[in-house]
């Protein structure tokens, strides 16, 4: 397994995993029976960290959309750098950063550590074509 792979599956764990919470704090709320019944309008709300917990985890699915297919390309034109392996890197922590920021509420830096896994992003999209 390459470095840039390693990388992606951490990032496929740690996104798989982010609706955990959000669920715990569901099942503590609306109680077992209340968590896997049908959503009503009338529903028990969640905790706030729980709700922007939720909206970080779409996040993280639509940005895997675009960090995981950039991975698979470099790995199937046999591309690695030090600079492919550090984007990656630093994708990974940024998403996990995004995450507990985003449900604490701290909406700067939330906005931060999203445009660092952005361009983190960039650096793979230009190592495909060479440029890094």
């Amino acid at each position: 397994m390459t470095r840039e792979l390693f990388w992606l599956t951490l990032t496929v764990i740690l996104t798989g995993l982010l609706w955990v919470p959000y669920i715990i704090n569901r099942c503590q709320i609306r109680g077992l029976g209340g968590a896997m019944a049908n959503p009503a309008r009338n529903d028990k709300p969640h905790a706030e960290w729980a709700n922007r917990l939720i909206f970080a985890h779409d996040n993280a699915v639509e940005n895997l959309a675009i960090f995981a297919p950039l991975v698979l390309i470099l790995n199937a034109i046999d591309y690695s750098s030090k600079w492919t392996v550090l984007a990656c890197a630093v994708y990974f922590w940024s998403r996990l950063a995004h995450a507990i920021i985003y449900a604490l509420g701290v909406p700067v830096l939330r906005t931060l550590t999203f445009v660092v896994g952005f361009l983190a992003q960039a650096v793979l999209a230009l190592a495909i074509f060479r440029i890094f």
